[in-house]
């Protein structure tokens, strides 16, 4: 019934990944399946047999999800079934995305959507660089127009040793942890996180996952011979006006290059293009100008020229849009304390892009919750990253987080997180927010910055400041100029050939994100984008160090406390107590926070309140719970209930002993109720602990001062 095709790919080391055509999905124009080990992705694409109205894009959407049956678990929430896709499936989506979508011819306009599903998943394997490989797959085996294959590989350093796709476990205790996608000849995407690590380090790793991918390439070639899936479809989605782009170019190239020269604000270059623009379509014959079509060529071929017109300044007079060099940074200005509320704040301001970002310090009750299905737990490092409408003076309303946001977030989130203090020595939840407040290119690494600023300012210890730079290139093809851009600006990253952010400290680098947009990109560029970015990097530093070099010795004053206490495992229930009556009550008395958990067979108690008195009132309660009473110490306790052969007396929480009638006074005592009544506070010291039963003996008499006739009879 099925003929199905197969294709295995060897690691070297054991492993193996297969991928099969022919069985699954049969009605998509292109659908494999991947296997490695038990773990199993489907891929699809299906591409509309005619183009999108209207459209000069490729309008491509990639989509992967993560079954909870993969790994036999069952979802959480109300509904028990996949809802909207969380960030990490948001990443994964972006990561494919980036990979594919330089490949498609420019002029393909088909609506085309791609889809993995994770619908079998190994608790070692990590999915996400296999789902590239299994997408460009299912494209190679349609008809869809396709620059590819392409595939994107994990490159671990553990120990000093590189290695393609690590497990979970193996990937903890890499220093380097880099995501790079690449077709067989260049370089199309990396993105990760290291441990400071150098320019040369970074491309070695680089290059290493390239050899790798080379022969996943290889085998989606060959699997394409083996399906004879090789010829793709006809397709006209562009209609062409060669005259029309030969005078659009003869009328407004200069124009456009002297707008380009004329170092102004980004709105007013966008007005001044725009002007040029207008003006144009006014000198068309009467009545072309209302012309659809006409106006859909124009815009494309204006932009093309706008686009030569900018390069060419670049490259012939080495000269920016703002009237810098390729090497230089915009203007820097940097507050701290920005805002006297909040735990911790920063404004970082370069060029036209700024970022106003706040810290917020937490109890473990604040920390993120995850419910992923390969991964549950708990974040307690989070960074957000908001970037609204007006910060790019577009006149449209908010409507939700965008998966730019979602990206853009991690990226910021990578680049200082190996810098904020681990667990041992961290006690609070940290919450970093960035509002781009505007934006003219490079706003991940202005939050990235301000990130690092406002942790010092909140006086989380960081290890080292950490700052980031965005680098752009022009390329020339036929003379094979080029020029390498520090700290771009946006028209830069839309006009350019490469968008490469680069964060780190003053030891190397933190981590990276970058996107080519062109083919043939040498090694060797890449190893001067990268020297350039570091000259970029310090310099930002030096200009953040004027502000704060190193983190506040204390919180502020206003930044709730947190204090903590380790505590012997069979403990934690007697500070929970029944229901959680004591700790409630503790919590009440107090006005604190607790929160109790067990890790590695201790117990760990954080107490979090406003002032350093609840917390000193919180602990006292607390340590008086854990505490084992001692032989011949003294006690204040509370009469808990009177027999009548004495009283039980609390002398800590949840430990009583008894005060026999004896040992109440040195008199002879008929009825305790002569001295002791319930609820009274009483004085008595611990004369013995029964060594098998535990019972604690409590003597009240021994600390009264002895009658004179009961000394004269002894």
């Amino acid at each position: 019934m099925f003929k199905t095709y197969n294709k295995t790919i060897d690691l070297g080391d054991g492993r193996s990944i297969t991928l099969e055509t022919g069985k699954l999905a049969r009605q998509a124009d292109g659908a494999v399946e991947l296997t490695m080990g038990k773990t199993k992705l489907l891929a699809t694409v299906v591409s509309a047999k005619e183009g999108k109205e209207d459209a000069d894009f490729m309008p491509l959407s990639v989509e992967y999800r993560e079954k909870f049956a993969s790994i036999g678990r069952i979802p959480g929430g109300f509904l028990k079934r996949e809802a909207r896709p969380g960030d990490n499936e948001i990443l994964i989506s972006r990561l494919v995305d980036r990979a594919l979508r330089p490949l498609f011819p420019e002029d393909y306009h088909a609506e085309t959507f791609v889809t993995i599903d994770l619908i079998s998943a190994d608790k070692e394997i990590i999915p996400d660089a296999l789902a590239c490989l299994a997408a460009s797959a299912a494209i190679c085996v349609s008809d869809i127009p396709f620059g590819g294959p392409v595939s994107e590989v994990r490159v671990a350093r553990i120990d000093g040793e590189f290695k393609i796709n690590p497990t979970f476990t193996e990937n903890e205790n890499s220093d380097i942890d880099i995501l790079v996608g690449a077709t067989e000849e260049n370089v199309m995407m990396v993105e990760g996180e290291m441990n400071e690590v150098s320019e040369g380090e970074m491309l070695e790793a680089i290059k290493f996952a390239h050899e790798a991918i080379k022969v996943q390439c290889r085998a989606q070639a060959e699997l394409i011979e083996m399906t004879g899936k090789g010829a793709k479809r006809e397709y006209s989605h562009e209609v062409s006006d060669e005259e029309l782009r030969k005078k659009i170019h003869e009328e407004t190239y200069e124009k456009c290059y002297q707008a380009a020269k004329s170092v102004i604000s980004k709105q007013e270059r966008s007005e001044a293009f725009d002007r040029i623009k207008e003006e144009f379509i006014e000198s068309l014959p009467s009545g072309e100008e209302e012309d659809e079509v006409n106006q859909m060529l124009v815009d494309r071929y204006f932009h093309e020229t706008q686009k030569e017109a900018v390069r060419n300044m670049i490259l012939d007079e080495g000269v920016r849009l703002d009237g810098r060099k390729p090497d230089e940074i915009r203007s820097i200005e940097c507050e701290i304390d920005y805002l006297p509320a909040a735990h911790g704040s920063a404004l970082f301001t370069r060029g036209e892009t700024q970022s106003l970002t706040t810290v917020t310090l937490g109890t473990k009750l604040d920390e993120k919750m995850v419910d992923e299905v390969l991964r549950k737990g708990k974040d307690k490092f989070v960074l957000h990253y908001n970037f609204p409408p007006y910060s790019t003076g577009d006149a449209r309303p908010i409507r939700g987080l965008s998966r730019r946001e979602v990206g853009h977030g991690n990226l910021a989130h990578r680049a200082l997180k190996r810098m904020v203090p681990v667990e041992s020595d961290n006690p609070y939840a940290i919450r970093v927010v960035s509002d781009i407040l505007e934006s003219n290119g490079s706003s991940s690494m202005a939050t990235v910055c301000a990130g690092s600023l406002a942790l010092m300012d909140a006086g989380v210890t960081m290890k080292k400041a950490v700052s980031g730079i965005a680098m752009g290139l022009i390329t020339d093809k036929e003379s094979g100029n080029y020029a390498v851009l520090s700290d771009i600006l946006g028209d830069e990253d839309h006009l350019g050939d490469m968008d490469f952010k680069v964060a780190g400290t003053r030891d190397g680098i933190t981590a990276t994100q970058m996107d080519i947009k062109v083919e043939g990109l040498s090694y060797e560029v890449m190893e001067n984008a990268l020297n350039q970015a570091k000259e970029g990097r310090l310099y930002i530093l030096d200009k953040m160090d004027t502000i704060i070099k190193s983190s506040r010795s204390d919180l502020k004053p206003h930044v709730p406390r947190i204090e903590q206490i380790k505590i012997p495992k069979d403990m934690i229930g007697s500070i929970i107590g029944p229901g959680g009556k004591i700790i409630q009550d503790i919590q009440a008395r107090t006005g604190a926070t607790i929160v109790v958990e067990e890790a590695e067979n201790m117990g760990t108690v954080d107490v979090f309140a406003e002032n350093k008195e609840c917390i000193d009132e919180a602990m006292k309660m607390i340590k008086n719970i854990v505490a084992s009473p001692e032989t011949g110490e003294v006690y204040s306790g509370k009469v808990k209930s009177v027999v009548s052969f004495g009283a039980f007396v609390e002398i800590l929480p949840g430990k009583e002993g008894l005060l026999h009638i004896s040992e109440i006074t040195w008199e002879r005592l008929n009825k305790v109720e002569d001295i002791l009544k319930e609820g009274d506070e009483v004085e008595v010291k611990l004369i013995d602990v029964d060594e098998k039963s535990g019972k604690l003996k409590l003597s009240r008499k021994v600390l009264l001062p002895r009658p004179q006739a009961q000394k004269r009879k002894d």
